[in-house]
């Protein structure tokens, strides 16, 4: 076990001699990949931002319930108390007919028009503020109160909801499109340099295999460098988003005061930031893997 830890720490360190040898070259390759990964992670960042704003300002869904004309006032607390108990119902208001002819009256600025109507044409109403604010969770309340008894009508405006829920998800599907181009980009990096480290060392590769050097001792360093190689430009990509947010904060701050309100983009979670590096060090394995695994096999020491 001893050996086992020591052979992987002694890769481990020689790897990064390794990347203090070639200090240019390092610098190009992590900075290439740090901007590739930059690029959908600060589009994840952003979509998550737009997301938790315009759920801030978006107008909370309404379900305005309309009773027939002839409900009794027993059957208008049956109704009111189901309202109260249901579990996706956040709050009920009762508007009777009598206030939503007041309303009426007054907001429209027809006072002769309402005043000559021989009876009150408006019927009981309550105006629903549902717990969830998804589309299909406002559509299976609205289909389940319609068929109470005596409710006359629902009527539900998830227009805003749709729209919304309906650019986020061309956004998320942008991003995963631009991530899954991206990691194939720096799999193909990690795979040509590893290519070319592996031909300048053919030779002692050869005299390896002659010693009896097996190829997952031969293989180890390659992975340990593709690996490292990949969390170091997975830390570039974080460091460009942070800096990238900073500047952008510091220009909405104006903006902040204008409107009187605090607008500021958050930063990756920390769940967030340790999967960005976890992936990318697998990117950065898994192209040194494919890499070493094909061109290995062609080496055969004479």
């Amino acid at each position: 076990m001893k050996a086992w830890l020591w052979h992987h720490l002694d890769t481990f360190f020689t790897t990064l001699a390794r990347f203090a040898r070639t200090p240019v070259a390092t610098l190009f390759n992590v900075g290439v990949i740090g901007i590739a990964l930059a690029l959908p992670a600060g589009l994840y960042v952003a979509l998550s931002n737009l997301q938790g704003y315009a759920q801030a300002f978006a107008s909370d869904p309404q379900i305005s319930v309309f009773l027939a004309l002839d409900a009794g006032r027993a059957e208008v607390e049956g109704i009111e108390a189901r309202l109260r108990q249901h579990p996706g119902v956040r709050e009920a208001r009762y508007v009777s007919r009598d206030q939503a002819l007041k309303e009426l009256r007054a907001s429209t600025g027809l006072a002769d028009v309402v005043d000559s109507l021989a009876q009150n044409p408006l019927p009981d109403a309550f105006v629903v503020q549902p717990r969830e604010a998804a589309p299909q969770a406002l559509e299976k309340l609205r289909d389940e109160v319609s068929r109470w008894p005596q409710v006359a009508h629902v009527q539900l405006d998830a227009a805003w909801a749709r729209r919304l829920e309906a650019g986020l998800k061309l956004a998320r599907l942008a991003a995963g499109l631009l991530a899954t181009l991206f990691a194939f980009a720096l799999v193909a990096v990690t795979f040509n340099t590893i290519r070319l480290q592996i031909l300048t060392r053919r030779e002692e590769i050869e005299v390896a295999k002659l010693i009896g050097a097996t190829d997952p001792f031969i293989r180890r360093p390659f992975l340990y460098f593709g690996a490292l190689q990949g969390v170091a430009g997975g830390l570039a990509a974080w460091a460009i988003i942070w800096g990238s947010l900073l500047l952008l904060n510091g220009g909405l701050a104006d903006l902040s005061q204008l409107y009187a309100t605090r607008i500021e983009l958050r930063h990756l979670s920390a769940e967030d930031s340790a999967s960005l590096l976890v992936f990318s060090a697998w990117l950065g394995w898994f192209g040194a893997w494919l890499s070493v695994n094909q061109h290995l096999a062609q080496i055969d020491p004479r």
